[in-house]
């Protein structure tokens, strides 16, 4: 692991928040050291700081399901849970674009693509924004872009 990376980042803000009782967190980095150490066990090596921030978004997606599932089911104090867990994932990932910036860069991406079919053209365009974006919010603007 290189000094400074997110890996170590995630290990070096459990021990404070276990020092200072904040029980939630702790859980929460729990969960995520021991997702990233299975993913380590399926590649078989280190993770690099983007398949750790590939893990982090993987369970910030879950959240966000989660908190809808609740809120549609009329459990407020679960999906309250579910909120405060997912606000602590965010602090893991890069600063997330805002629609509009997300929708100028697509914008940007889609000039020099010719095809203009959803499925092949996500294909160049997911990449471009893994962990940076919303995944669904991406196909959502490319759809509209694409005119589907």
């Amino acid at each position: 692991m290189s000094s400074g990376s997110l890996t170590d980042r995630i290990k070096g803000d459990l021990i404070p928040a276990m020092k200072s009782g904040q029980g939630l967190r702790v859980s929460v980095l729990r969960m995520l050291l021991s997702e990233m150490n299975y993913k380590q066990i399926e590649v078989g090596r280190e993770l690099t700081d983007e398949e750790v921030t590939g893990v982090v978004g993987r369970e910030v997606k879950k959240r966000r399901e989660a908190v809808e599932s609740f809120k549609q089911g009329g459990r407020e104090e679960q999906a309250a849970g579910e909120a405060q867990e997912l606000e602590i994932l965010q602090e893991y990932l890069p600063k997330q674009l805002s629609e509009t910036e997300l929708a100028a860069e697509i914008e940007q991406a889609l000039k020099g693509i010719e095809v203009k079919e959803f499925g092949p053209v996500m294909k160049v365009i997911s990449p471009l924004f893994r962990g940076k974006a919303d995944g669904a919010l991406v196909a959502k603007l490319v759809r509209e872009k694409l005119g589907l």
